[in-house]
């Protein structure tokens, strides 16, 4: 829907202006945005993206969609060289470079939730939410602990997984209060949104922005005090209504299992590793986290050894495995990935692509850029992310590439990944708490304080236009 806005701001603008030269990739430089098949493959991605908006209605798994309109536009757009005369190598060189760009990104989120499922199968995060229902807390100062937690968690694990972890603390200490629920889901949404705005790890957006080479690794932390702001403010204003409250404690004692903090250690090398594989070999960083995904593949199998034995000889050896347990292995948790989200990339990633050789994405990148200058764009694109999902917008604005300091680009990212924050709708988090949290935290409990989470928004704007001058 949103690449749909950004379209239709375009063709109003000038759909009859040839578009400007491609930005490579194998991109031509001839116009196709006023031919029938062109129009044709805007309208089946408009379709698509339709399903993907009314999944909950449907039941129809996001990807779906959107990989039949991936490959009925490129059966389109290769239709469309032939009777312009173009060389078919352009059309086969174009999706090479997005099959290329999609396998990195696959490869790269394949091995972070390969590790995100083995720790939740160890116990991780199980075992932090019964450390907190069972401390005693006041509803405040879970309110406060929660909200901090989604902030800095979801910097490394992905903001879904970071909000429905916060949200079930939540949920278990509130119960029926429903006023509280709403408001301490609303903060967690926000905090997860802007813990993943500042590092390359946090959001889809800022791993695109960073394999993209947009911005440098450490470039991205110039983001954590706007990122901050934009929790903080929202979060201030809202605990002046939480309750203090002190809910009864409850007993609760969720032990890690054997590896766990191994597993979290090797973690954190894998990041050490795919980092240094960008900025000191020069290589993608998808190949570093696939090496990071062997130390788990060796250590994976000593874990399977210990527990095979003590299922056999019903000697634990001090580790947590019950005759019913399964024996640990990694294959398990790299099935137990999302790949309907992994796919659903695919989807976006070919159709974006597709739409970009027809031309729509010059037309756009002239109309918003060239119209409203960078920063009145990407504060636009931050918006335009409240309303669905702000992975294909960014991957519209990569494919755009418009000419940009680092300053402007670190602004797109911020804008895209917090944005999300301003409707409940507008993030994975966001829809995640909607249905885990059903009837307690609503689009209408959120849109009451909307206006409150965009002083959060414009603050952390301000502040990165501010403090970050000198990178524009």
């Amino acid at each position: 829907m949103k690449i749909f806005l950004l379209l239709c701001i375009a063709l109003l603008g000038g759909a009859g202006q040839a578009a400007a030269a491609a930005h490579g990739g194998g991109e031509t430089a001839v116009s196709l945005t006023a031919t029938s098949l062109g129009y044709a493959s805007l309208a089946i991605f408009v379709l698509a993206y339709l399903l993907v908006i009314f999944e909950e209605k449907t039941h129809l798994r996001k990807s779906k969609p959107v990989i039949l309109a991936a490959g009925i536009i490129w059966i389109l757009l290769a239709l469309t060289y032939r009777t312009a005369g173009i060389p078919p190598e352009e059309a086969h060189n174009a999706i090479i470079h997005n099959l290329t760009e999609y396998a990195e990104l696959l490869l790269f989120l394949l091995v972070a939730m390969t590790y995100i499922n083995s720790m939740e199968e160890r116990n991780v995060f199980q075992a932090l939410r019964s450390s907190l229902v069972s401390r005693g807390f006041s509803l405040r100062i879970i309110f406060w602990l929660t909200g901090f937690l989604a902030f800095i968690i979801s910097p490394v694990a992905d903001n879904l997984t970071t909000a429905l972890l916060m949200g079930a603390v939540v949920m278990a200490v509130a119960k029926d209060n429903k006023k509280f629920i709403a408001l301490a889901c609303i903060n967690i949404v926000i905090g997860a949104n802007a813990g993943g705005a500042f590092s390359p790890f946090g959001d889809i957006t800022t791993l695109m922005v960073w394999q993209k080479g947009q911005a440098s690794f450490g470039q991205f932390f110039y983001l954590f005090f706007p990122s901050l702001l934009n929790w903080v403010i929202p979060a201030a204003i809202m605990s002046i209504f939480v309750s203090k409250e002190v809910p009864e404690a409850l007993d609760e004692k969720v032990m890690m299992k054997f590896g766990a903090m191994r597993i979290m250690f090797l973690f954190f090398m894998t990041i050490v590793t795919a980092v240094s594989f960008h900025n000191f070999l020069d290589l993608p960083p998808a190949a570093g986290m696939m090496l990071g995904l062997s130390y788990l593949g060796f250590f994976s199998y000593y874990i399977k050894i210990r527990e095979k034995r003590a299922l056999e000889y019903d000697k634990p050896l001090g580790i947590v495995c019950s005759i019913q347990d399964d024996p640990f292995d990694i294959f398990k948790k790299v099935a137990r990935a999302e790949w309907d989200t992994l796919l659903f990339f695919y989807g976006v990633i070919l159709c974006v692509g597709g739409l970009s050789q027809f031309g729509y994405l010059a037309l756009v990148s002239h109309q918003m850029y060239d119209g409203l200058g960078a920063t009145y764009a990407n504060i636009l694109v931050g918006v335009l992310s409240a309303i669905v999902d702000n992975i294909p917008v960014m991957f519209a604005v990569l494919t755009m590439d418009p000419a940009m300091p680092v300053g402007q680009w670190l602004l797109v990212t911020l804008t895209a990944g917090v944005g999300g924050s301003l409707l409940s709708i507008g993030s994975a988090a966001g829809v995640a708490l909607m249905g885990t949290a059903r009837g307690n935290y609503t689009f209408g409990a959120h849109l009451k304080w909307t206006p409150i989470v965009a002083l959060g928004y414009g603050a952390s704007i301000y502040c990165h236009l501010f403090i970050n001058s000198r990178l524009f």
